[in-house]
């Protein structure tokens, strides 16, 4: 039986002016630098800019472990080293790496002793190995002036536009040795399917071999079992499940799961063994023509999903710090948001077991790029070689989970090709083309061929298209954001939307944790520290210019660029929404954060939820009603994603902003599952004599959907005038607000009074008379006047 014996204890770390400190593993120099108080916090402040040297350093990772001899082979395991690293036991140099993206294994039975080994692994600078090959293939656009395109590495160490300059180095995964002897389970790769209430699970297994002789593979799943014996390297056992439970998306149905164990015996017993939980569900994207171009669709078990999702980058620059729990965390905030999928963002990296489990368990669907973002990748090797041996070790990772929906094959190179002046500075060099188009494609054939593959994230799925028709395949929007307002969202009819977001800054309390401004500014130097995004603050303040009043100061500017963010998303989101099935997926960018800072995030570096969570949470409810423009004038627009009919019967009204109702009308339908109905309004509802004073609600049971005819900054808001009652509840608090007047997105901050509470909702607009209870964890200890006044308690209303 194999077995295997970790190499995590006794690290030491030294490198540069680094005489030794204490590592640890998996772990990266960064943390443990900072642990050992030889570095500031690199997330605070300025001092990113202080930690550039770390990158441009070598480093050497030192351990000494006591070993016995035992039978049969043993095996120095390293599932993940970032990255560019050379592995020495006893003065025996084992190998050396190159990517951070796929494992190594190094036969060590030579280089063991008896009694005392060390095991030293020294990584040369990223910037030396990367600068080297561009030095010698040519230089390739990018995004950014790094150098992340040549080197298999988390792309977003180099910095992104939400991202800071952390370039690191360490062994970022687990290590040990490994003991085993005759064969071991070098890859089980199982592929699960259903059809017509059938479920197969066919188990492709790879034996490495230590020694010839017979060998029993056992496959066991729902309580059927296969066994076959083979002398040879590879074997197929194949099972057949009868009416299985299937695994639905969330919202769908449930998530049943089956345990398969795959086992490896030899005469004398068992070798090794193997065990995943797989779920059966079919999977598929219809891209068939019609009259608006082709669709984009993701179909679970023949139901048409319309994804609302989210896309997701590392949880924190360190990856050792993303805990399971910290995922778990995550991935609640999302699915509370009514988050159905998170596609992983091709700059970072491979997520980790335990977030495809989450995912699986939950009913998250995930849509997992190929590591390529932003840039002109180079196909010759030693990368042609390294990305084939990465995509096929992750893709057999990976394709037992019954969350994975699809595989993309980068992120915005085929669109850079096409329409960021690429051609001119490549010449005939590659550029990645073969990667997308025949390498990956290939592999994802072999290895997973019942998931489907895209190109690219964006893709038209055509030559003859342009890579970012919004008319086929996936787009990404970015001219809003860039250079247009956020009303142009409306102007587009996409199939399916895989990038578009809007910027604003995090949490207040997660400012104050990371910047020490003094006074703190939008553009003080801790500020701007954390703004990354070219002319980022010029374009956030575009957008007040079109749509809010001026801010008086910083606090105004918080809250107003906050709110603003959570609007932009909302009207893009509820629009995409309205046009199903012509579009059947949005993506908003982006969930999270892997640092405190400015971005496009709905919830912030610190995990706090910004004022967009709350948008999110209403955008993407199952079942919603919006207003949206139809030719000329507002329409009201029911969108049912659930399984049932939904009848509706909505009051939709014209009113001043005082409540005086001017024009009513009632709208009845059933909107059909799965489906969205568009129900006019009659003119006299539908168009304002004083645009400036007048407002439109629509009420149907629970939902409300609201339509402004002027912009804020043009309207006369009366003054902010309220009751407020405060009551504490056990650890919680209970704030009851009643409007005197309409009260425009009313919204409790109360982590500017302590950092540790959290809000149930933000952005609420009350009419004369309505009330809503703010419900605030944590919130019991707080001082009820300081909570329900300015800065902590906002709306619209109190700018005028």
């Amino acid at each position: 039986m194999t077995s295997y014996r970790p190499l995590h204890e006794g690290w030491a770390l030294s490198g540069g002016d680094v005489d030794s400190v204490a590592a640890t593993v998996p772990g990266c120099v960064h943390t443990d630098l900072l642990a050992a108080g030889l570095i500031d916090d690199p997330y605070l402040d300025e001092n990113e800019k202080k930690l550039a040297w770390i990158g441009r350093t070598d480093w050497v990772y030192d351990t000494v472990f006591q070993h016995e001899p035992g039978a049969g082979r043993t095996d120095l395991v390293c599932a993940g080293l970032d990255t560019v690293a050379t592995v020495v036991l006893n003065g025996v140099e084992l190998g050396r790496t190159a990517n951070q993206h796929r494992g190594y294994r190094f036969d060590v039975r030579d280089a063991l002793r008896a009694g005392e080994n060390q095991l030293r692994i020294h990584f040369t600078s990223a910037y030396s190995y990367a600068e080297a090959h561009r030095d010698r293939l040519g230089d390739r656009p990018n995004a950014y002036p790094e150098p992340f395109n040549f080197i298999r590495k988390t792309a977003c160490n180099f910095g992104w536009d939400w991202g800071p300059t952390l370039v690191t180095a360490g062994i970022w995964q687990e290590i040990g040795l490994q003991n085993w002897s005759l064969a071991r389970l070098a890859e089980v790769r199982p592929q699960v399917t259903v059809a017509g209430g059938v479920g197969t699970v066919e188990v492709r297994v790879r034996l490495e071999r230590e020694t010839p002789g017979p060998v029993t593979l056992t496959a066991t799943v729902a309580g059927e079992r296969v066994e076959t014996t083979t002398e040879g390297d590879e074997a197929v056992l194949s099972l057949t499940v009868r009416d299985p439970e299937l695994w639905w998306p969330i919202g769908y149905g449930a998530q049943p799961r089956y345990d398969l164990e795959v086992t490896a015996s030899g005469p004398d017993g068992d070798l090794d063994s193997w065990s995943r939980k797989v779920g059966f569900r079919d999977v598929r994207i219809d891209t068939s023509p019609d009259a608006g171009g082709s669709a984009f669709t993701l179909l679970v078990n023949d139901i048409p999903i319309f994804v609302r999702g989210v896309n997701w980058i590392p949880d924190d620059v360190f990856a050792n710090r993303v805990t399971r729990e910290r995922l778990a965390a995550r991935f609640a905030q999302a699915i509370d948001a009514n988050v159905n999928y998170l596609r992983i963002w091709g700059g970072g990296r491979y997520e980790s077991e335990d977030f495809y489990d989450l995912a699986d368990e939950l009913g998250l669907m995930v849509g997992q790029d190929f590591l390529f973002a932003c840039a002109a990748y180079p196909e010759e090797e030693p990368f042609a070689s390294e990305l084939a041996a990465e995509a096929r070790e992750q893709v057999v990772r990976l394709a037992s989970h019954p969350s994975l929906m699809m595989w993309t094959g980068n992120n915005e190179n085929i669109w850079g090709h096409e329409d960021w002046d690429w051609k001119a500075a490549l010449g005939d060099r590659s550029w990645g083309a073969g990667y997308y188009f025949d390498v990956l494609p290939g592999i994802v054939a072999a290895e997973d061929p019942s998931r489907p593959y895209w190109p690219g994230s964006p893709y038209s799925g055509r030559d003859d298209k342009h890579p970012n028709d919004p008319a086929y395949g996936t787009m990404h929007i970015w001219d809003v954001w860039n250079t247009d307002d956020y009303t142009k969202y409306r102007e587009y009819r996409p199939r399916f939307v895989a990038e578009f977001g809007y910027q604003a800054p995090p949490a207040y309390a997660t400012l104050r944790r990371a910047i020490s401004d003094e006074p703190l500014t939008h553009d003080s130097p801790g500020m701007q520290a954390h703004q990354k995004a070219a002319d980022g603050d010029a374009k956030l303040q575009r957008g007040l210019d079109a749509h809010l009043p001026a801010p008086r100061d910083f606090d105004d500017w918080h809250y107003l660029t906050q709110l603003n963010q959570a609007r932009a998303l909302s009207l893009g989101i509820e629009h995409f929404r309205s046009l199903r099935p012509h579009c059947m997926g949005t993506i908003m960018w982006q969930l999270n954060d892997c640092w405190p800072v400015t971005s496009w995030a709905a919830v912030d570096g610190d995990g706090r939820k910004k004022p967009l969570w709350y948008a999110l949470l209403r955008s993407f409810a199952p079942r919603l009603l919006t207003v949206q423009p139809r030719d000329g004038g507002p329409a009201l627009v029911a969108v049912n994603d659930s399984l049932e009919p939904w009848t509706v019967s909505a009051v939709v009204s014209r009113r001043t902003l005082d409540g005086l109702v001017l024009a009513e009308m009632t709208v009845d339908a059933t909107v059909a599952p799965n489906s969205a109905t568009t129900l006019p309004l009659s003119a006299e509802v539908g168009e304002a004599a004083d645009a400036t004073r007048e407002v439109l609600t629509a009420v149907a049971g629970s939902h409300r959907a609201w339509w402004f005819f002027a912009e804020d900054k043009d309207i006369a808001w009366p003054p902010a005038k309220f009751d407020a009652v405060f009551e504490a509840v056990g650890p919680d608090a209970r704030v009851k607000i009643t409007a005197h007047h309409i009260l425009r997105d009313l919204t409790l901050s109360p982590d500017r009074l302590d950092p540790a509470t959290e809000v149930d909702e933000a952005g609420v607009t009350l009419l004369p008379g309505e009330s809503a209870t703010f419900i605030i964890r944590g919130g019991a200890g707080l001082e009820p006047t300081a909570l329900t006044t300015r800065p902590v308690l906002r709306s619209v209303n109190d700018l005028t």
